[in-house]
């Protein structure tokens, strides 16, 4: 019960009684539930704007005389279709009900209690999550400039070192490391550990030295490299992911998948996103174009943000940001709080819609009135 000891905490495993539970946005339905209102509008999941390709309405449609069997449970056709993509075998990939589930499997079959779990200040929070249910101990590297300190990081590696987490872009900072640096990082690494490459807004960045790292698969066979579909290809309910490593890794970790981890019409509604790269192509216009228009409009109302190329911006209010967040809400506009992170200052905006991105901005205009005149 909230307020009290749980009855049966020293049942749980170790780590467990440290962990809080991963916080989601706040869905558009509770905060008009509790305020009486309509016409909200969310900016905080990193969610597509535009929704999902025709394909994929169309797809999910066929599937649903096939709602009372069992999905395919080694998922044949999406993994053959993946596969492809990515010049890999078969045998290379590893479904995940979205990639978070891929990154907890890495968790489940890599850590331990005496081993250690490497990330950067900042990170995304399932790496902690995971690695703490996996009773690891965790090792946070300062961050640099929002990022990854690669330097720092190679500092903290020891001989109990496991995994070594990275998001490329960051969650939820949107910082980014370029190919040169990142690829002199991988090379210094020892052996007797796993790197995560977590690529899920790779589809948004735009810069010429940014790298895939799919690449460099069959240089280092202890890289795992993780992709999701609820992003650019806007399946974020149907929860589609997937990892690319070496097929011994892929094995391990599909050792612990659960059976069915991918239901019927989300392997589906994938199959159709992948034949739909022009949705994707509008889907980065889109975001191109939202983010020129967050970065005109932060600097007309004076606020910093750290510089982003995935498809967010985390925005630093130069105060406890907990009441920027409360005023937007009131209004009807959903952002997410990252105190969190420890950054207790910032808000993090997904890129929505042009119209809903000129709201956001007059809202927050009128909400930090009140700080301007005094």
């Amino acid at each position: 019960m909230r307020g009290q000891t749980n009855p049966y905490l020293e049942l749980a495993a170790p780590g467990i009684g440290a962990l809080n539970p991963y916080l989601p946005g706040k869905p558009i339905s509770e905060l008009e539930r509790e305020l009486g209102i309509s016409h909200s509008i969310k900016l905080a999941s990193n969610e597509n704007p535009l929704g999902v390709s025709d394909k994929v309405i169309e797809a999910i449609a066929n599937c649903s005389p096939e709602l009372s069997r069992y999905p395919d449970g080694g998922a044949f056709q999406l993994r053959q279709r993946l596969a492809e993509k990515h010049g890999v075998d078969p045998g290379c990939i590893t479904l995940g009900n979205g990639s978070n589930d891929v990154l907890d499997m890495v968790a489940r079959v890599f850590l331990s209690p005496g081993v250690e779990s490497l990330f950067s200040q900042y990170a995304f929070a399932v790496y902690p999550i995971s690695s703490q249910a996996a009773g690891a101990k965790l090792v946070i590297a300062p961050a640099r400039e929002y990022g990854h300190d690669l330097d720092r990081m190679l500092q903290l590696v020891t001989p109990r070192t496991r995994v070594i987490w990275i998001a490329n872009p960051n969650n939820p900072t949107g910082t980014w490391l370029a190919r040169d640096e990142l690829l002199d990082f991988l090379t210094q690494l020892p052996d007797h550990l796993i790197l995560v490459l977590d690529e899920a807004y790779i589809e948004y960045v735009q810069q010429s030295d940014y790298p895939d790292g799919t690449a460099w698969l069959s240089r280092f066979p202890n890289l795992i490299v993780t992709r999701t579909f609820s992003k650019a290809y806007g399946l974020a309910s149907l929860r589609v992911g997937y990892g690319i490593s070496n097929p011994d890794l892929a094995d391990l970790l599909n050792r612990v998948r659960q059976p069915f981890n991918v239901n019927t019409p989300a392997q589906s509604a994938a199959l159709a996103a992948l034949q739909d790269q022009a949705f994707i192509q509008r889907s980065i216009a889109l975001n191109n174009r939202g983010m020129q228009q967050y970065r005109q409009g932060f600097e007309r109302l004076g606020l910093e943000a750290i510089p982003s190329v995935a498809n967010f911006v985390t925005v630093d209010f130069a105060e406890e940001a907990s009441r920027i967040d409360r005023a937007l809400l009131s209004e009807g506009c959903i952002t997410r709080p990252i105190a969190n992170y420890g950054l207790p200052n910032h808000l993090r905006i997904s890129i929505g819609l042009e119209e809903e991105n000129d709201r956001l901005l007059a809202t927050l205009a009128k909400v930090l009135k009140p700080r301007f005149r005094s």
